[in-house]
């Protein structure tokens, strides 16, 4: 599927992971700099909202909604926002949103992440914007990735997807 910047075609670098795939083991970096293991996601129905940067006006929207959410979807349900913000910023964000029912990890260090899921912009470096929603067994159940970058998800559809697990 074609993805676009402001109408530009962009290339996405890396492997794409499709519905039925489990998704592959990414060390990404937490707020407090420490490790983050994809892999600790495992046991719970997770959505994982990927955003280009949480300081431009359509990832504060997603990620302000995402969070708001996840306060409605239970203890078994986690909500994870990826972009390649540093953690400094990510943890500024959280603070100044009120972010308090989702985790926010970096990519900043090696693009892991974009290049494991196929999801890394050539050129920038940022990340396409992207909704993964997972089971407890890790399995890729929802995918969509935004064939316009500066647009927004379809959120009901992910949350429908959560909900049905």
């Amino acid at each position: 599927m074609p993805v676009t910047l402001k109408g530009n075609a962009v290339t996405l670098v890396g492997t794409s992971i499709e519905v039925g795939n489990t998704i592959p083991e990414v060390t990404l970096t937490a707020n407090d700099l420490s490790d983050f293991s994809l892999s600790s996601i495992k046991g719970k129905k997770t959505i994982i909202s990927v955003v280009p940067s949480l300081d431009t006006p359509v990832c504060d929207i997603q990620t302000k909604r995402f969070n708001e959410e996840a306060a409605n979807l239970g203890n078994d349900v986690a909500v994870i926002t990826i972009s390649v913000d540093l953690p400094f910023a990510q943890k500024r964000w959280c603070g100044a949103a009120g972010a308090e029912n989702i985790q926010t990890v970096s990519d900043y260090k090696e693009n892991a992440f974009g290049k494991a899921f196929g999801l890394l912009v050539d050129g920038p470096l940022i990340l396409a914007r992207a909704i993964f929603v997972v089971d407890g067994e890790g399995v890729v159940k929802y995918k969509e990735i935004v064939s316009e970058i500066t647009n927004e998800p379809n959120y009901q559809a992910a949350l429908d997807a959560v909900k049905a697990l």
